[in-house]
C-alpha cells in the first residue's frame, strides 16, 4: 500500500501543480478571516480498525487478545462513540488508550436536511472543524425491497475544480482519513435507523487522489461494517497513473468514469450505481478532448485518448465492465451529435460499455443549465441506435442543497471557530 501511495502520489502532484499552485496563491492572496483549528496530531483513531488489528492493540497493552474482539463488537456492533462507553472493557484498559492519544474517530452532525422525496443530506463536522457531506438515498422498489444507498466524500472540497460542481468552487482543504469516510456510511445508518445497502465514492473530492484512504475505507465497510463489495462504486473523473494501480487490487466494485465530473443532485448522483454488479465508474462529461477541457481543467494533463486506453487495460485487467458518466450541460455538450461522437468513442476502446446520463443540476453562479428533458432522451436516443447501453439517472434531493457540495459552501467558507459549533441540527426542508 505504502509503495501505491507513494507512486500515485507523486504522478498526481506533476499533473496537478498548476491547479494546487493557483490555489495556494489564492490563499496567500486572500487568507481566511478565520484561522484553522490546528488538527491533534496525537490522536490514533479505532474506527477503520480490523479485528485483528484491534486484537493486537489489547495485545500492546497488555490485555488478553479477546479485548479486541470486544473492541470490534463496541466499534461496529455497539457503535460506542467515546472510550469511555466501552463499559465492557477494564477501567485501567480504558484510561490506557486515552492517554495514548487514542480516539474513537465518531464525528458530530452539524446539519443534516431531508429532502420531500426523503433523500437526507448531512455536513459532519470534523476535528479540525472542516465540514464534509454523505447523503443518504432511500429507494423502495414496485416489489416492496428497500435500499438505502450512502453517497460519501474521500476530501474535503476537491482540487480538480471541474467548472460545473460546486464542490470544486468550495475549494480544496485535505484528505480525508480511513475513519473519516467510514463514520460518514456509520452516521448515514444512524440517521435511517436502517443498514446501508450501498456506498459510492462520489461524494466530495476525487477518490483517486486520496486512493490510500478510500482502499483502507472500502475494506473496513466490506469486512467490519458488512457491506459486499459488489455493493460498493468507486467514481473517478481520471487521475493519471491511479486506474492501473486500482485494478491490481482486483476489487470486487464497480468503477465509474465521469465523463465529466457532474453536480448532480449529490441524492440523484448515485442512484443509478447501485447496482448488484461491482462498479468503477468514469466520469468523461464530452465526447472529445476539446470539450473536455472546457469543463474539467485537470483534463488538459490526461488526454481522453490516455484515458480510454487505461479504461481499456482496466478492463481487460479485471474483467469488470466499466461505467461512464454523461453529464448533459444544456447548449455545451447535450446535441444529437455529441451523442453520435461517444459512441463511436466508446465502440473504438470499449466493449460492452454503459453510459449513465445525468442531467445537469443548477449550482447558484453556474452558467451552465439544465436540459430539456426531450433532449436528454433525444441524446439517450441516440446512444442507443449506436448500440451503446444507457440510463438515464433519476434525479434526487432537488430541494435539499444535494448538489455535490452545495449545503457545504452554505455553511462553510473558512473553518468555523470552536466557540462557535453547535450541537447536532436535524431539520426538514
Amino acid at each position: 500500500m505504502a509503495v501505491l501511495q507513494q507512486g500515485c502520489s507523486a504522478s498526481i502532484a506533476r499533473s496537478l501543480r498548476p491547479h494546487i499552485s493557483m490555489a495556494a496563491s489564492a490563499a496567500i492572496a486572500s487568507p481566511p478571516m478565520v484561522a484553522p483549528r490546528l488538527r491533534k496530531t496525537d490522536s490514533r483513531f479505532l474506527i477503520g480498525m480490523s479485528e485483528s488489528e484491534l486484537c493486537q492493540l489489547a495485545l500492546d497493552y497488555g490485555q488478553k487478545s479477546y479485548r479486541g474482539k470486544q473492541l470490534h463488537d463496541l466499534l461496529y456492533k455497539t457503535r460506542a462513540k467515546e472510550i469511555q462507553d466501552f463499559s465492557h472493557l477494564p477501567q485501567v484498559f480504558r484510561e490506557e488508550l486515552r492517554e495514548a492519544g487514542w480516539r474513537v474517530g465518531r464525528s458530530p452532525i452539524h446539519r443534516a436536511v431531508t429532502a420531500s422525496d426523503g433523500t437526507v443530506k448531512i455536513l459532519i463536522r470534523l476535528e479540525d472543524n472542516r465540514l464534509i457531506e454523505a447523503v443518504g438515498i432511500p429507494v423502495e422498489d414496485a416489489k416492496g425491497s428497500f435500499r438505502l444507498t450512502a453517497c460519501v466524500s474521500s476530501q474535503v472540497g476537491c482540487p480538480l475544480r471541474c467548472s460545473f460542481c460546486a464542490t470544486g468552487k468550495g475549494g480544496y482543504s485535505r484528505n480525508l482519513l480511513r475513519h473519516e469516510i467510514v463514520e460518514q456510511v456509520m452516521a448515514i445508518e444512524e440517521i435511517f435507523k436502517h443498514r446501508v445497502t450501498n456506498v459510492v465514492f462520489m461524494g466530495m473530492g476525487e477518490p483517486m487522489l486520496n486512493l490510500k484512504s478510500v482502499l483502507e475505507a472500502h475494506r473496513c465497510l466490506n469486512k467490519d461494517i458488512q457491506i459486499g463489495q459488489r455493493m460498493m462504486t468507486i467514481s473517478t473523473v481520471g487521475v493519471p497513473n491511479t486506474i492501473k494501480m486500482l485494478a491490481s487490487h482486483k476489487l470486487q466494485s464497480t468503477l465509474a468514469v465521469r465523463l465529466a465530473k457532474s453536480i448532480l443532485a449529490a441524492g440523484g448522483k448515485h442512484i443509478a450505481c447501485c447496482h448488484v454488479t461491482s462498479i468503477i465508474t468514469f466520469g468523461l462529461h464530452a465526447p472529445n478532448q476539446k470539450i473536455r477541457e472546457e469543463i474539467i481543467p485537470s483534463a488538459k494533463s490526461y488526454p481522453l485518448d490516455a484515458l480510454m486506453h487505461d479504461c481499456k487495460e482496466y478492463f481487460q485487467e479485471t474483467g469488470r465492465r466499466v461505467s461512464f458518466e454523461y453529464t448533459l450541460l444544456a447548449g455545451t455538450n447535450d446535441a444529437v451529435e455529441h451523442a453520435v461522437e461517444l459512441a463511436e468513442l466508446l465502440h473504438c476502446y470499449s466493449r460492452g460499455s454503459h453510459v449513465n446520463l445525468i442531467p445537469f443540476n443548477p449550482i447558484d453562479g453556474s452558467e451552465y443549465r439544465r436540459p430539456y428533458k426531450k433532449a436528454v432522451l433525444a441524446f439517450a436516443a441516440a446512444l442507443e441506435d449506436k448500440k451503446i447501453t444507457v440510463s438515464v439517472r433519476q434525479t434526487r434531493g432537488l430541494d435539499a442543497s444535494a448538489a455535490c457540495g452545495q449545503l457545504r459552501n452554505d455553511f462553510q467558507k473558512s473553518p468555523l471557530l470552536e466557540v462557535t459549533t453547535t450541537e447536532s441540527q436535524l431539520s426538514p426542508v
